[in-house]
């Protein structure tokens, strides 16, 4: 689950992560009432007013805006909010701001001048540990800077057993280049980073820019957090936190079916049941000359009003020119998947592309004469070769 800046920094507060100080606004009303509050606590005279959407870049997508004054805030806020914000991470469709961060600006001069890190926190799934991965180039898209200097960007992988030690927070501080007070600040950032990230269940967590001070502070300018949707029931507080408005209608529709669908770009829809067979049924799309429209498992307990929502789901996409049903029958007997699938076709009505049903496993004999006896226009196979033979057909 994705969550917004603001959020992610409020849960770094949590675990004792210095961070650029801000509040959100709806309005531009509110985007000045909030730059009166930071002037007032923390001295502010300018601010960063930022898009608040589930996409990297806003940046260059005129999503981010430095304010000279409280009531220029209010001013750029109202430009900002209801955009339509076109990012590289957007799409061309681009997302709707519905609200903005009113920060501080922490960029100002002293003793040093401030500097930029990349920071990051994932797992690695080849050696089964978590791994930081770090760049003295901040402020820059990581892609960028593994495109144009790779020998930029460093890793410390973490035994989740032993956890981060003190010596890696140190390596990682003079990798950055970092002495004194900042190395020491730098180390306890880096715990406080490893603790929300563990603390929250997290899948990414990534700063973009971390900012070391003119006087040698180091905070959170961004925040990029990615929670672990397998442990959301551990955390209530944080599915508090979702905002629909950020996702795909598709999936979240998908998601109220119990269905896990995610929306791919080709033209042939599937619908299966287990992830391995999904990634099976993909590969034979591919192999029949099609492409993969989207991945759609409907679980273990497939049932009419399963199968019909997929059949929605899948054909509110133009692109599909044909859906293929691969169910193997372990938990769930293919006869019903077979009756749901006719109740489906008869409750939807007219459906206009070519449907092949392949089921397989308990019952799959009586599932078989269940849709070759329906009577509707729906493509039986038996075998993978016999699936993927009637795509080509379908899609030729």
């Amino acid at each position: 689950m994705n969550i917004h800046e603001f959020q992610g920094k409020s849960l770094l507060k949590t675990y004792n992560v210095d961070i650029q100080e801000g509040f959100v606004a709806e309005t531009p009303e509110q985007a000045i009432t909030v730059a009166k509050q930071l002037k007032e606590k923390f001295g502010s005279e300018f601010f960063v007013v930022k898009a608040q959407i589930h996409a990297g870049g806003r940046g260059k997508g005129g999503g981010v805006k430095l304010a000279r004054s409280v009531a220029e805030a209010g001013e750029l806020a109202g430009q900002i909010i209801g955009m339509n914000l076109i990012t590289p991470q957007t799409g061309p469709k681009g997302k709707r701001v519905n609200r903005v961060l009113i920060a501080q600006d922490v960029f100002y001069k002293g003793e040093s001048d401030p500097k930029e890190f990349y920071i990051s926190l994932l797992l690695n799934r080849n050696s089964g540990r978590y791994i930081f991965m770090y760049s003295p180039e901040g402020g820059m898209s990581i892609e960028e800077v593994a495109e144009k200097s790779p020998e930029k960007i460093f890793t410390e992988e973490i035994d989740p057993g032993i956890g981060l030690q003190q010596f890696q927070t140190r390596y990682i501080a003079f990798n950055l280049g970092l002495t004194g007070i900042a190395l020491k600040n730098m180390q306890k950032f880096l715990s406080g980073i490893y603790d929300t990230f563990i603390g929250c269940d997290a899948q990414l967590l990534e700063i973009n820019p971390v900012l070391k001070t003119s006087d040698n502070r180091v905070l959170a300018v961004d925040c990029k957090l990615v929670l672990d949707d397998n442990a959301l029931f551990r955390h209530p507080d944080l599915v508090s936190m979702r905002d629909i408005n950020e996702e795909d209608p598709v999936e979240v529709e998908a998601g109220k079916s119990n269905l896990n669908f995610i929306k791919l770009d080709g033209n042939v829809g599937c619908m299966v049941n287990g992830a391995g067979l999904a990634m099976a049924t993909m590969d034979i799309i591919k192999l029949s000359g099609g492409a993969p429209a989207n991945f759609l498992d409907v679980g273990g307990s497939a049932n009419p009003e399963t199968v019909e929502a997929g059949f929605r789901i899948i054909l509110r996409d133009p692109g599909v020119k044909a859906i293929l049903i691969n169910i193997f029958g372990g938990i769930v007997r293919c006869d019903r998947v077979a009756n749901g699938v006719v109740e489906a076709y008869k409750s939807i009505g007219e459906i206009k592309v070519p449907v092949i049903v392949r089921l397989n496993g308990t019952n799959a004999e009586e599932a078989k004469k269940i849709i070759d006896n329906s009577g509707l226009e729906v493509l039986s196979a038996v075998s993978f070769a016999d699936a993927a033979e009637l795509v080509t057909k379908a899609l030729n």
